[in-house]
C-alpha cells in the first residue's frame, strides 16, 4: 500500500499550484487549440487525479433560475432597458468561484435572461471603477483581461458543452468542447456561435485612468441553431432545463504612465492571480467541471425566480 501521508502530501502540492496560478499551454494540431487557466486543461496523470478529487470538492446544491420566454422586441445594445428586460430577474450576486470558502467579491456583478422561439437572451451587469479593455482579435484568449463568461451545456449530460467569453471592447473569444478536460477534451476554436449579437454598454469611459468609472453591461441574443449537438439544434420548450454558468475574470491593476497595468508579484515578476467571481459556485478553481454549474429552466409564463 503507498504511504497515505505522502498521497495527500501531493494533492496538496498540485492543489496549491493550480489554484494559485493560471497555467496557460497552447497547442494547435489540426485546427485544433488546446487551453489551461485555472486548471482549464489536464495535462499529467497527477491533474487527472486531482479534477476527479474536486469534482466532489464542495457540496453545494447549484442555484437554479427560470428563465421566461418574453414576446418583446430586444434592441442588443449593451443597455437592457426593454420591458422585456423589466421583467426578467436578476440572479444573485455573484461569489467567488470556490463559495463561502473565500470573501465575498468587492464589486457586484449579476444576470438576467429571457428568450423567445430564436435566441436566449442575456444581459449582464458588472461594477467596475476602472474599465478597460486591450484584446480586439476575434478569439484571441480573453480572460488575459477583465471579461465576462458564458458557460452552456443543452442537454444537460456534463459533457458537450460551449463557451463564449466578452471583453468590455465587445471582442468575442467562443469553444465547443466535446467533454470536459478533465475526460480528456480539447476546446475545438473552429466553433463559431454564428448569428450570435452582443454588445457591451460602459457606464464611464474606457481605458481612461484619468476618471472614475460606475460599470460595464453585457448584452448577448444566442441563437438556439448555434448551439446544436451532432447537428440538432438544441430549441428550449416549456420546461426544459439547461446546466449553465457564468464566470467574471478580474484582474488586480495599477496606473503607471497614464495606463492600466496588471499589478506584479514581487517575488516572481509576474502577475498576480486573477480573481474569479461566478453565480453558481464551482468549490474549485476551475469551471470545467459542469457538474457543478447551475440549472437554466424556461418557462413559457412570466413570473419571478425565487
Amino acid at each position: 500500500m503507498a504511504d497515505s501521508n505522502g498521497g495527500v502530501a501531493v494533492i496538496q502540492t498540485l492543489r496549491r499550484f493550480f489554484e494559485k496560478r493560471r497555467l496557460i499551454v497552447y497547442i494547435y494540431d489540426m485546427h485544433r487549440f488546446i487551453t489551461t487557466s485555472s486548471i482549464r486543461n489536464v495535462v499529467t496523470g497527477g491533474i487527472l487525479l486531482l479534477s476527479a478529487l474536486t469534482v466532489n470538492a464542495q457540496h453545494a446544491e447549484p442555484l437554479r433560475y427560470t428563465c421566461y420566454q418574453t414576446g418583446k422586441q430586444i434592441n442588443i445594445d449593451g443597455k437592457p432597458d426593454e420591458a422585456a428586460w423589466q421583467q426578467a430577474p436578476w440572479t444573485s450576486d455573484f461569489t467567488d468561484i470556490e463559495g463561502d470558502k473565500q470573501p465575498k467579491p468587492p464589486l457586484r456583478t449579476r444576470v438576467k435572461m429571457v428568450w423567445d422561439q430564436e435566441y436566449l437572451y442575456i444581459a449582464a451587469e458588472m461594477e467596475e471603477p476602472h474599465v478597460w479593455g486591450k484584446l480586439l482579435k476575434h478569439d484571441t484568449i480573453i480572460f488575459h483581461d477583465n471579461d465576462f463568461e458564458v458557460f452552456i451545456d443543452p442537454d444537460g449530460d456534463t459533457k458537450e458543452y460551449f463557451e463564449i467569453e466578452i471583453n468590455a471592447r465587445n471582442t468575442i473569444f467562443d469553444l465547443f468542447m466535446p467533454r470536459p478536460y478533465s475526460e480528456g477534451g480539447h476546446a475545438l476554436m473552429t466553433w463559431d456561435t454564428k448569428g450570435m449579437r452582443t454588445e457591451v454598454h460602459i457606464n464611464g469611459t474606457l481605458n481612461q485612468p484619468a476618471d472614475k468609472d460606475k460599470s460595464w453591461t453585457v448584452e448577448m441574443a444566442i441563437p438556439f441553431k448555434a448551439l446544436h449537438l451532432l447537428g440538432v439544434p438544441m430549441i428550449p420548450e416549456n420546461g426544459t432545463t439547461w446546466r449553465i454558468n457564468f464566470s467574471r475574470v478580474e484582474w488586480d491593476t495599477e496606473i503607471k504612465n497614464g495606463q492600466y497595468v496588471k499589478k506584479l508579484n514581487p517575488a516572481t515578476g509576474k502577475p498576480l492571480p486573477e480573481h474569479n467571481w461566478v453565480w453558481s459556485p464551482q468549490g474549485v478553481i476551475n469551471m470545467h467541471v459542469p457538474q457543478k454549474w447551475g440549472y437554466l429552466q424556461f418557462a413559457t409564463q412570466t413570473g419571478n425566480n425565487q
